[in-house]
């Protein structure tokens, strides 16, 4: 297919608004991957758990989630130029919210108090940082499904190559300032606004198509009947969670009470769907995207966030962050070839989805053994080719197979994906880290557990609550030279490398978990003649009611 061919109906400014959209993302790459690689810094400035620093970090995919699915269903209302002055007032608004975190000083209770006022600048900068990413891909995904109607697998998974750029930069930053010049680390996080204020620049003074969706003057309710009250079910979930999760400094310790109102207010936002969409219960084939993408936010960007970290401490700091440089790397490379994957070699972007799985769940595996940087390099190399080409994908099959939710669908599921990267990946993996580190430290020495376990429980939904390592003790023991550490030192590093090793193995159960769901998929499509995009039109046709099971519409 020439790329004349793959861009006919396209807008005339298509290409400004991919590469517009394609910079606004790699600002947010170059943002994520920064902070994944200062998470030690805030650890031993602050004295955070790994626990704490992993909501900290799903933060930066909770936020993400208002910003999509609120941006995503005002995007054709109000038009997108808004949400792109809305997105830049946010990233320029959570530096300054970032930057007023401070180390404490003082006695015990000053320290303390000095650590939970660092620990609210940190987490609410990072969520208003997500609420600004989000915004932005409530724009870009939508904008580059409409102008390239013909080839959206290939030029969503080009717009989403910006990521791996981004967290390329961002790493490759944090490598030469963190670990070679120790720059502050409020220096390295900085760089994002660089990015930030081009694509404020690419975007200025472009007009905005609309989806096929609105051009027809569908209602949002119209828009939601196939999302309804199952794919609501999933995202209201979620956010009962999160809810659950911010609202707990209101109640006493240990109180089930943050939990009771989480779930009450995803129950009365359950209900505003269904009076929205007047109860229609929605699309299976969509219900089942939108759990997959949990599954894919928590797999992706829940390990992308912690990577570095487990890498560099299985290794070395600096080797950690030219692994996952080299990883985005990889994936960045990869993204431009999905239209050769999807054309030449004959896969659908089912089919692709399928094959990533399998390869991301070898990864992570091999990962989790890895005892040198070669070796690491293979692990990693097959890693980044299983998880690349899983988020835009994703979005491209719901674009596709749902063409009547126009920017809805495409934006609930990428709030899906960023709220359990949060609340499952992030705080998920930091909460395996402690429990598996703690247990290794314990079983092999219980003496020193109880001198170097954290001060706080790690909690992580129903599982037990387990103590870790103190961040601060062992960022110490770290910060040796080899040579320089006790017999006690090294047992310690080693149960946290332990710890991560087995977080790797826990992690690789999700991707297995993926495969199946999509070779379920691929045996749906095959019954029903075959993957192919729908538009508006097909939806009408009589000859496609056959199509009703998988589109889930309240009028078949």
């Amino acid at each position: 297919m020439t790329s004349a061919t793959m861009t006919a109906g396209a807008a005339p400014n298509a290409h400004r608004l991919l590469w517009a959209g394609f910079t606004a993302i790699l600002a947010a790459g170059v943002g994520f991957a920064i902070r994944g690689g200062i998470l030690d810094n805030w650890g031993r400035e602050f004295g955070f758990t790994n626990a704490q620093l992993g909501v900290i970090g799903g933060a930066g995919f909770t936020g993400f989630c208002f910003g999509i699915i609120i941006g995503g269903v005002i995007a054709d209302k109000i038009g997108y130029g808004k949400l792109v002055v809305a997105a830049f007032a946010f990233h320029v608004l959570s530096a300054f919210v970032t930057f007023a975190a401070v180390t404490p000083t003082g006695d015990a209770a000053a320290i303390a108090a000095g650590q939970a006022t660092a620990f609210n600048f940190l987490f609410w900068g990072t969520f208003i940082f997500a609420i600004a990413n989000g915004t932005l891909e409530a724009v870009a995904n939508p904008l580059v499904a409409t102008v390239f109607p013909n080839d959206r697998t290939h030029y969503l998974n080009i717009l989403h190559a910006s990521w791996p750029a981004g967290m390329i930069i961002g790493a490759a930053a944090g490598w030469v300032l963190d670990d070679m010049f120790n720059v502050p680390w409020k220096y390295q996080l900085a760089l994002f606004l660089l990015p930030t204020v081009v694509y404020g620049l690419m975007f200025l003074g472009q007009a905005m198509p609309k989806s096929e969706a609105s051009k027809q003057g569908l209602s949002l309710g119209e828009m939601l009947k196939d999302v309804g009250l199952l794919g609501g079910l999933v995202v209201c979930y979620l956010l009962s969670l999160f809810f659950g999760d911010v609202l707990k400094p209101l109640f006493a310790e240990g109180s089930p009470m943050a939990g009771y109102v989480g779930y009450g207010i995803g129950g009365a936002l359950l209900i505003a769907v269904g009076v929205i969409t007047k109860f229609s219960l929605g699309s299976f084939l969509l219900f089942v995207l939108f759990v997959t993408h949990a599954l894919v936010g928590a797999v992706e960007l829940g390990t992308d966030g912690w990577i570095q970290n487990i890498t560099g401490n299985i290794l070395t700091s600096q080797e950690g962050k030219i692994l996952f440089v080299f990883t985005s790397a990889v994936m960045f490379a990869l993204r431009f070839c999905a239209h050769f994957i999807e054309k030449q070699m004959g896969l659908s972007p089912v089919g692709i989805l399928l094959v990533c799985s399998i390869l991301a769940f070898i990864g992570l595996n091999l990962t989790s053994r890895v005892d040198s940087f070669t070796m690491a390099l293979l692990a990693l190399t097959v890693y980044g080719f299983g998880k690349t080409f899983f988020w835009p994908t994703m979005l491209a099959v719901t674009s596709d197979r749902f063409p009547r939710t126009g920017a809805v669908a495409i934006s609930i599921m990428g709030g899906i994906g960023m709220l359990s990267a949060g609340l499952m990946g992030s705080q998920g993996l930091g909460y395996a880290k402690d429990r598996f580190a703690g247990e290794a430290l314990k079983a092999e020495k219980p003496a020193l557990f109880e001198e170097y376990k954290a001060s706080k429980e790690s909690t992580f939904l129903f599982f037990p609550a387990a103590k870790g390592i103190d961040g601060q003790k062992l960022g110490a023991i770290q910060e040796k030279k080899p040579d320089q550490r006790t017999e006690d030192d090294k047992i310690v590093v080693a149960a946290s490398i332990s710890g991560d090793r087995k977080t790797l193995v826990a992690d690789s159960a999700i991707p297995a978990t993926m495969a199946a769901i999509y070779l379920c998929l691929m045996i749906y499509f095959k019954s029903i003649g075959g993957y192919r995009p729908l538009t508006l039109k097909d939806l009408s046709s009589k000859d496609n009611v056959h199509t009703g099971t998988d589109l889930g519409t309240a009028e078949s």
